[in-house]
């Protein structure tokens, strides 16, 4: 049996340990040396990189429809502290940083979260689509990938999107961040916005070098292990000449395991292990 955290002993502890962790948290940024990305700009950039867009509505997690529409509701909140934000040479993006004050003037909503390995429900749920997007819109830029951490579990299927599998990076504010550096001489700017029951992300870019960039898998593995089923999947990045649409370079840029908690189709081949 797992051993229990102090803040499980005793509950009464936690608001205590969330005060202290977040303290901790922002100092280490304070003093980390890294000069990080918050200034905006109205007008965007001149080069268009990449653009994609995903469902605000997932209506296969089994909560209450008000969840969903609740997130939406936190996701817009964040996208106000996010968009039109340019990541310029040698800066670094983060996360929580930037939303770190979203709710300020207007609270969060209750929006679906995992907490201590359970989904439940708690203010601000829902903010990992929004991390899910940018990570997604980062792999198409030539940006260093600083910080970022996969769910442990996946609790339903996803809705449909132009993502390939494992591409995603769940945050907590205080425990896991998502952050990019800009080691380029270029400048990338974020452009989040709501259309219809869509969000839709843009990055942005001062120069046209020429390339792009697609993100593929390898094939992915099932195997069940301690009557748990898990997934695991290479993720690749290939640049791609603009000019003539062929591959310039491919590389791994991580394996990604995460647990499936949703049935998967039928016939999906899983092996057993000990």
């Amino acid at each position: 049996m797992p051993r229990k955290r102090v803040t499980q002993i005793f509950p009464w502890l936690l608001p205590l340990r969330i005060k202290q962790r977040l303290f901790c948290f922002y100092t280490g940024m304070r003093l980390d040396r890294n000069r990080y990305a918050a200034v905006k700009s109205e007008a965007p950039l001149a080069y268009p990189l990449f653009e994609t867009s995903c469902p605000l509505y997932n209506r296969e997690t089994g909560f209450d429809m008000v969840y969903q529409e609740n997130k939406v509701f936190n996701l817009k909140l964040a996208a106000a502290t996010l968009n039109q934000v340019v990541i310029r040479p040698n800066e670094t993006f983060s996360f929580w940083r930037l939303v770190r004050y979203a709710d300020r003037d207007i609270p969060y909503k209750d929006g679906l979260t995992v907490i201590n390995g359970k989904l439940t429900t708690a203010p601000g749920g829902g903010m990992c689509q929004m991390s899910n997007l940018l990570f997604w819109m980062f792999l198409h830029a030539p940006l260093t990938v600083v910080e970022r951490y996969g769910h442990g579990v996946k609790e339903f299927p996803e809705p449909p999107s132009d993502a390939p599998m494992g591409v995603d990076a769940t945050v907590s504010e205080g425990w896991l961040d998502l952050k990019v550096k800009n080691e380029t001489e270029a400048s990338f700017q974020i452009s989040i916005a709501f259309e219809e029951d869509r969000i839709v992300g843009r990055l942005l870019t001062d120069r046209d070098t020429g390339q792009y960039y697609e993100v593929i898998n390898g094939k992915p593995q099932y195997y069940r292990k301690n009557n748990k089923i898990f997934e695991e999947v290479d993720v690749k990045q290939k640049t791609m000449s603009r000019a003539t649409g062929a591959c310039v370079s491919e590389k791994l840029l991580y394996r990604n395991k995460c647990e499936i908690g949703y049935p998967l189709p039928e016939g999906t081949d899983i092996v057993e292990k000990g």
